[in-house]
């Protein structure tokens, strides 16, 4: 599993994941379109309908397109520069601060707006896969040293 974790390709399949979702949520939001959301989680409308689901009066789905397109970015300059201990470590603190957002994030849902979104779950588990393989990555290099690992 760490072998997996260690491939820098998966942040990039990751990120596009992540893209994926926030750019769907982010149509939906700019187009005035209801988003589809399966049952039991049915609370997706609510939420990104919420004054919480705006920051600086942006909805949080844009930021969660820069943000997952600068993991995209960060996770291919890692599959053509692999050994860089910069990049790891730019990867590992982006994805923190992915989980924080999406920890607030959670954390708004439960005690503000009483409603669920799957889109947000599905981020959030995106992002801390994100964390879990950047972490990893940067440990198997960080452990070895300059060795090609």
């Amino acid at each position: 599993m760490n072998k997996f974790l260690q491939n820098p390709v998966l942040i990039v399949a990751l990120a596009l994941l992540g893209l994926a979702v926030a750019l769907y949520d982010s149509y939906a939001v700019y187009s005035n379109v209801a988003l589809w959301c399966p049952p039991p989680i049915n609370g997706c409308n609510e939420v990104a309908l919420s004054p919480y689901a705006r920051i600086i009066d942006l909805p949080v789905g844009y930021f969660g397109v820069v943000y997952y397109t600068m993991m995209l970015g960060l996770g291919v300059l890692l599959v053509l520069d692999e050994f860089s201990m910069p990049l790891r470590a730019a990867a590992v603190a982006m994805a923190a601060l992915g989980v924080c957002f999406s920890i607030y994030f959670f954390y708004l849902q439960i005690n503000f707006i009483h409603a669920f979104c799957i889109y947000c779950l599905l981020s959030a588990i995106t992002t801390v896969l994100l964390l879990a393989a950047s972490a990893t990555q940067f440990r198997a290099m960080r452990d070895c040293g300059s060795c090609c690992c």
